[in-house]
Order: C-alpha cells, then sequence, then structure tokens
C-alpha cells in the first residue's frame, strides 16, 4: 500500500472500529463504494494496519467458558484460572463466590425473586455481593445445621436482601430431618410455609453441588454410614440442594428428598435461570452428573473442572435448556 492508501485505510479503520461509523456512512464520506470500504478495511488487518485484540479479566478463561457453554448447552458458563500450582484441594475456591456474584449483578433485574440454596459456594457469594437490584430473597433448602444459621444460608439470604433492598424470607429449620413425618409437619409452620409459597415465583436461583464423598457433599456428612452405603449402592454421584444423581443424571434416592426442607426438581425446573456454583477436582464428576440432569441452566467454575467436563466422553449431555427432568417422566 501506498501512503495515499495508508492514510486512507488509516482513517477508514478510525472511523469503523473507533468511532462506530457504519460501512455505508464511510463509503459516503470518502465517496467509494461500501463494497471498495470493506475490502479496505479486510487489507488494513491483513497488513497489520489495525491490531483487534479481546481482553477478559485475567482470572476468566473466555475460551473455556464458551466451549462449555456450547458442550452442554448452557445459557452462561463462566470458567475462572484455577489456583496456579494446581494443589488446592478445596470443594469450592473462594474467588467462584466473588465471580459468581458479579454474574447475578448481571443476571437479576428489578422486581425478580432471587433464591439461594445451602451451600458453602452460595455462602462465599452472598459474602462478595454488592450489587443487586430490587428484589425478594427467598432460601431455597434448610440449613446444615441450625445452630449455624447466623453464618450459613440464613444469612446469605439477609446479605441479599440487604444489597437489594428487598424483601428476605429465611428457613429457620435443618435441612435434613429424621423421617418425612417431622419433615412434613415442618413445611407446614406457617414462617417455612410462607417461604415454599415464593419457591414458584423464583426467576433465578444460586445452587451448589456436592460430590458424594465426606466433606464434599453436606448431605452425605449428615446421613449415616447405613444410609451412605444404600444410597451409593443405588449409584449417587452427585448432590444439589438435597437431591441426589447418578453419573448420568437421573435423579435416585428420591426418598432422602421427602425428609429434607428443600425445594422440588419439578420446581427446580421451572425456574427460568437456575445457576450453579462449584468447582475443583473433586467435584469434577459430580458436576457433570448434575448437568445432565438438564436442571442447571448455567455454571460458574474453575478451569480445573472445566477440563474434566470438556474432555468427558460420556454420552452427550442433554442440553440445560431444555429442561430435562430428570425423574424421566
Amino acid at each position: 500500500m501506498g501512503p495515499a492508501e495508508l492514510v486512507q485505510a488509516a482513517a477508514m479503520a478510525r472511523r469503523f472500529y473507533l468511532e462506530g461509523k457504519s460501512k455505508i456512512q464511510i463509503a459516503e464520506e470518502f465517496g467509494v463504494s461500501r463494497f471498495k470500504v470493506a475490502r479496505v478495511l479486510e487489507t488494513a488487518l491483513e497488513r497489520d494496519l489495525v491490531r483487534i485484540e479481546i481482553r477478559v479479566p485475567a482470572e476468566l478463561d473466555a475460551e473455556r467458558s464458551d466451549a462449555l457453554r456450547a458442550r452442554y448447552g448452557l445459557r452462561h458458563a463462566v470458567v475462572v484460572e484455577s489456583p496456579a500450582d494446581g494443589a488446592d484441594e478445596s470443594p469450592d475456591p473462594e474467588n467462584l463466590g466473588e465471580v459468581a456474584a458479579d454474574l447475578l449483578g448481571e443476571l437479576v433485574t428489578e422486581g425478580d425473586v432471587l433464591g439461594l440454596a445451602w451451600g458453602r459456594s452460595t455462602i462465599h457469594m452472598a459474602a462478595a455481593l454488592d450489587r443487586l437490584p430490587p428484589c425478594t430473597v427467598v432460601q431455597l433448602t434448610g440449613v446444615y445445621d441450625a445452630g449455624t444459621a447466623e453464618r450459613g444460608s440464613v444469612e446469605a439470604v439477609r446479605r441479599a436482601a440487604q444489597v437489594s433492598g428487598g424483601e428476605a424470607h429465611p428457613i429457620y429449620a435443618p435441612m435434613l430431618l429424621p423421617d418425612t413425618a417431622t419433615a412434613a409437619a415442618l413445611r407446614g409452620q406457617p414462617g417455612i410455609a410462607r417461604a415454599f409459597e415464593y419457591f414458584d415465583k423464583v426467576t433465578v436461583a444460586a445452587v451448589s453441588i456436592g460430590s458424594w464423598e465426606p466433606g464434599i457433599s453436606t448431605v452425605y456428612d449428615m446421613l449415616s454410614e447405613k444410609e451412605r452405603s444404600h444410597y451409593s449402592s443405588l449409584g449417587a454421584a452427585a448432590e444439589m440442594s438435597a437431591h441426589l444423581f447418578d453419573s448420568e443424571g437421573r435423579r435416585v434416592g428420591r426418598d432422602l428428598g421427602e425428609r429434607c426442607i428443600t425445594v422440588e426438581t419439578d420446581r427446580l425446573r421451572r425456574i427460568p435461570e437456575v445457576v450453579a456454583i462449584a468447582g475443583g477436582r473433586r467435584k469434577s464428576g459430580a458436576i457433570g452428573a448434575v448437568l445432565r440432569s438438564g436442571l442447571v441452566t448455567s455454571l460458574v467454575t474453575d478451569t480445573v473442572a472445566a477440563d474434566f467436563l470438556l474432555k468427558d466422553f460420556a454420552p452427550a449431555p442433554k442440553p440445560a435448556l431444555e429442561r430435562a427432568d430428570p425423574d424421566g417422566s
């Protein structure tokens, strides 16, 4: 390109990339056809006159995020860099909660009903919230231990409601009860019943995922050894909101859910946006199982889990956007 062509190409590129003008507007200004403008812009790229650079924050992996979204039919997938040394064995890196908090700030709109399920990652997320439009916040599960409610899911609901300026509907009850009769009686108590009435109104939910092993699933830790063995024999591989799934995403051990204070799977499936927050090597298989259930529409995870999920050669998972029924009905 000669000097005149270079100057013209630079001017056209400036109009197009920096000033946001259309090719037709540029063509009119320079007295050429829009096809000429297109050729000049293409040449400017080829000759390195224009460089296009896509930047995202260093902690986000845009390539893995997009690949994960496409593979599992997710609405949103956000992959966060795992610790550099790869030695972090924690159930959920705390930075997942920070990124999830930012994602909720994008997804929640004024007037929405936000549902929060028990989980370490959702508690980290609530603590990191610094912006939310005015919305109602409802607790979707009981707590791991009613004695620790002030620093658990009840506090997460209060925190989210405080940030948004909306109403809070916490559940002051344990997640797991000794039998179905006790669970049914608790569900009928006025405060808990009021929270349950909001379940069908939830528009955005945040949930955690647990792998079926000690220290990685709250429900696993609450059960007796005999009960753990029973559900393991049914193929339990993952847990989400006290619902168990096998490696193919099918729900197993439905009787356990009847003993729990939690949102039902059919209600979860009707929530327009269900964001799962989970990462780490030990949860990778469980995340894949829950994604196959079709209950989750979006995921915040880390690069370690993402690599496992992208290399998983199991049968193609059910697209989350189809909201499959894990009970097969």
